[in-house]
């Protein structure tokens, strides 16, 4: 909203010394959360500066990865899509391509994330968020949305009077397109490890679709499988990589 762009600035450039700043995460990006004079809470998400080549190819060929934000979040927010509000995106560029950047969106506060399911069996209503996660995912298939960071931590979840209330963050990787029944299934094989889990989610995904549970549940499972053996082959191959590192400590 341009009527924070100045405050919004002034942040970002005293960010290193702003008191008031809460960091949410800081691993590859850091998020921090900031109140506005109004009282207004917003999102600050600062994109970790890209390597040489992807400094080139943000300023020439591709959208960064704050640009794609705000758009998908305001084409989400267009398709009846729950995600925090987006506000601005910022863009810091040199002669030799993009130096930093920033996606601003509104602070949206939630009860728990999807990862809470995968390592809290015990919450009362576990199997009511499954399957209401489930209707929820099979809505964005329908309106031809495919989140390619479906992940645990990425879907903000609170009750409420109408059920459960979902809304989807770190957003810059997504497309929109017609999805065949296999890319669908494959778009929920980052979500769990846990069996009973997939169970879950491919009875109420059947219901949804009215296609066969045994058949989602099989490919639902071997796709999450393939995934988890690719992600600890890439983790096996960076450790050894990077055993200097360890060295080092």
């Amino acid at each position: 909203m341009d009527k924070y762009q100045d405050e919004i600035a002034k942040i970002i450039a005293n960010q290193a010394s702003e008191n008031s700043a809460k960091t949410l995460q800081s691993d590859r990006n850091l998020v921090t959360k900031h109140t506005l004079h109004d009282g207004t809470e917003i999102v600050i998400k600062a994109f970790k500066i890209p390597n040489l080549i992807n400094k080139i190819a943000y300023r020439y060929f591709r959208k960064s990865k704050a640009k794609r934000s705000f758009e998908y979040a305001s084409k989400l927010s267009e398709l009846g899509i729950g995600t925090p509000k987006p506000i601005q995106y910022i863009e810091n560029f040199n002669w030799l391509g993009l130096r930093t950047s920033y996606y601003i969106s509104s602070f949206v506060s939630y009860e728990l994330t999807y990862r809470e399911l995968t390592t809290d069996f015990d919450i009362a209503d576990h199997d009511a968020i499954l399957r209401a996660f489930t209707k929820f995912t099979y809505s964005l298939h329908q309106k031809q949305i495919n989140f390619l960071d479906h992940s645990p931590g990425n879907t903000l979840i609170n009750r409420s009077a109408k059920g459960y209330d979902f809304y989807l963050v770190d957003l810059n990787r997504m497309e929109f397109e017609p999805m065949d029944f296999e890319t669908r299934i494959k778009n929920f094989a980052k979500l769990t490890i846990h069996r009973s889990m997939i169970e879950i989610m491919s009875d109420e995904y059947a219901k949804c679709t009215g296609e066969s549970y045994d058949t989602i549940f099989n490919m639902m499972w071997d796709f999450t499988q393939e995934f988890q053996n690719r992600y600890h082959r890439k983790r096996r191959l960076k450790n050894k990589i990077l055993f200097w590192r360890k060295k080092k400590v």
